[in-house]
């Protein structure tokens, strides 16, 4: 069986040369994967989560919260950029969990609102009532 580097189908001074450029290819092909760290699942998620809480809503009821969020993303691409994984991670799930924080806190301060016009209009009310005399 004739394979491309065996020294029967290369002259002699050939096949030195084809093995040294496999072996180029080959670290080409490792350094480049070793200098691109691959971003932790875990920042798509984050990434996803702080999407879903950057609403109209939520930079209006919960601005510093999402601005947390925000910037935690932006420290855990730069830790991937650096190629600590470790620290990416930590953040990302920060990212995820500060997003959700600032989700929740926009729906309290909305309800809160609510509440508020809801206790304006029932003294409204009261009010109205009381200003009329039985008949």
């Amino acid at each position: 069986m004739n394979s491309i580097f065996s020294p029967r189908s290369m002259p002699a001074a050939r096949v030195p040369l084809a093995w040294a450029a496999a072996a180029a290819c080959a670290a080409l092909l490792l350094s480049a994967c070793a200098s691109a760290p691959v971003a932790p699942q875990e920042l798509a998620a984050a990434e996803t989560a702080l999407q879903r809480a950057t609403t109209a809503a939520t930079a209006a009821d919960a601005p510093a919260e999402l601005r947390v969020a925000t910037d935690k993303l932006a420290a855990a691409r730069a830790a991937v950029t650096a190629g600590d994984i470790d620290r990416a991670r930590a953040l990302s799930e920060q990212v995820a969990i500060d997003a959700r924080v600032a989700e929740l806190h926009a729906d309290a301060v909305r309800s809160a609102r609510a509440a508020k016009e809801t206790q304006d209009a029932a003294r409204a009310l009261s009010e109205e009532i009381q200003r009329k005399p039985i008949r």
